[in-house]
């Protein structure tokens, strides 16, 4: 049966009209340029090509220097002007498709080919507007992010060679800010290669100095001596005192900070609170964290009853596993409890890859946000991604100033100097490698391998015990030691 001339005229105004909007995705304005306003194709052509390039120059220099996607992910001006780009160019893009699909002359095409183009078009100009606007949408909380996380303060040079970022760890909500801190621990990073060491500090420690010429130092020449004073009562004490610190927006924090330099010889450039309770969605946010729980880990307990318990094994914990798998105190003590609390931060610097990161972008953003109160500068960012990277290659090392260690009633202050300095000397490969202890050791024998945890005691969920020392706490592979 032979097709009519009008069928046949019908089905080229189809492809046309097809063809038209086919040019518009690959090449907004192409159809305008060749069918329809000139002026508007040529301004689309054009911009499109100059963003072409720019994305391409842009793809090949990440592809040189990856650390430059922080760098560009990180300056909030940048990510505003991107963000309103994006959003104007959803708007202008679903314009051209809906002007190509005019210049397709739809009234003359069949009710079939009309309604088909009708779909086509609207498929595409609301896919495309749609990813467009999605984009502005995680810009936008790119940005959130940083203006209310980070600070808008100076940068700090790292001090020999190591930025020291002292963590603390808030047993809390959000509306307890600045009180108790439930763990304090010092990052040490080499400011080239990103190798880490975590060097712990009890709550519990007492007689402590402050550095010479602090606020602290001048109210406690002496030391922290007074009854009932320990190192998590600073913050406190600082915060009934604010008048000696008028030019702080955080008291408690820059007090500890000066316990903290005083205690380990150690410059502090930074510092950041962690809300244990929000780190729980953080964890959930990047899909949990695969932790080896050695023992049972009660659930509950902190002044109300325990409600079930993490179960042994190689196992993957929810936000809320984690949380009670870090802050759990039920049949176990304080360092022991510091020691996994070493482990959860060694798994999720392995659990957060790029590809989660960029998976879980926005509820990563939003967790952490929630989670962290922190000096670090905006424009400090990327250069602590980029060691955060480089860190993921190395072993991460750990000191704690924990019993047998230290006395923690009344520390030598000398000794853990010593300590801190030949445990960053290693990290550094500056020093010679310590002998294994016999916390790691079978039956006292000395052994070059790693322990498995076979032959040694487990407490309160970590290797080792209060007598012997917990394996996590002072180790120079943390993973292995976890």
């Amino acid at each position: 049966m032979r097709t009519s001339v009008a069928e046949r005229a019908a089905r080229v105004r189809f492809r046309r009209a097809l063809s038209l909007m086919a040019m518009t995705l690959l090449v907004p304005g192409s159809a305008q340029l060749s069918a329809g306003n000139r002026r508007v194709g040529r301004i689309a052509v054009t911009t499109w090509l100059v963003l072409l390039v720019v994305g391409l120059v842009t793809a090949l220099v990440l592809l040189v220097h990856p650390s430059s996607a922080v760098s560009l992910a990180t300056q909030p001006g940048l990510l505003l002007v991107l963000r309103l780009g994006l959003m104007v160019g959803a708007v202008a893009w679903a314009y051209l498709f809906v002007d190509a699909w005019r210049i397709g002359q739809p009234l003359t095409l069949g009710l079939g080919h009309r309604r088909a183009i009708v779909g086509v078009n609207g498929l595409l100009c609301f896919t495309v507007a749609g990813v467009m606007l999605f984009g502005a949408h995680l810009v936008a909380v790119q940005r959130d992010f940083i203006l209310t996380t980070f600070g808008d303060g100076s940068a700090s040079d790292a001090a020999n060679g190591r930025y020291n970022v002292l963590l603390l760890g808030g047993d809390s909500g959000a509306d307890r800010w600045g009180l108790r801190p439930d763990s304090m621990t010092v990052a040490s990073i080499d400011a080239d290669t990103g190798k880490t060491v975590l060097i712990g500090l009890p709550r519990n420690m007492a007689n402590f100095p402050f550095r010479k010429g602090s606020v602290m130092h001048e109210q406690f020449p002496d030391g922290f001596d007074c009854d009932g004073c320990y190192l998590n009562g600073v913050s406190t004490w600082a915060g009934d005192n604010t008048k000696l610190f008028p030019d702080s927006k955080n008291p408690g924090v820059d007090a500890t900070i000066e316990a903290i330099e005083g205690i380990t010889g150690l410059e502090i450039s930074y510092w950041a609170m962690v809300n244990m309770k929000g780190f729980k969605n953080l964890v959930d946010a990047v899909g949990g964290v695969t932790l080896n729980v050695r023992s049972r880990i009660p659930v509950g307990g902190l002044g109300s009853d325990v409600t079930g318990y993490i179960e042994p094994g190689n196992r993957k914990l929810t936000g809320f596993e984690t949380l009670w798998y870090s802050r759990a105190r039920e049949g176990s003590d304080d360092y022991s409890r510091m020691a996994r609390q070493k482990c959860v931060m060694s798994a999720m610097l392995g659990e957060i890859s790029p590809q989660v990161a960029v998976r879980n972008f926005e509820k990563i953003a939003k967790a952490s946000s929630a989670m962290i109160s922190t000096d670090l500068p905006a424009s400090e960012i990327d250069t602590f991604a980029s060691l955060a990277m480089k860190a993921r290659d190395h072993k991460m090392a750990t000191l704690s100033l924990v019993p047998p260690l230290v006395n923690t009633a009344n520390p030598d202050i000398k000794k853990i100097r010593a300590e801190v300095r030949k445990a960053i000397d290693r990290s550094e490969g500056d020093a010679p490698k310590k002998k294994p202890k016999d916390t790691a050791q079978a039956g006292g024998k000395k052994s070059e391998k790693p322990d498995t945890g076979a032959s040694t005691p487990v407490t309160g969920g970590s290797l080792g015990s209060l007598k012997q020392g917990y394996a996590a706490n002072q180790a120079e592979d943390l993973a292995a030691a976890c």
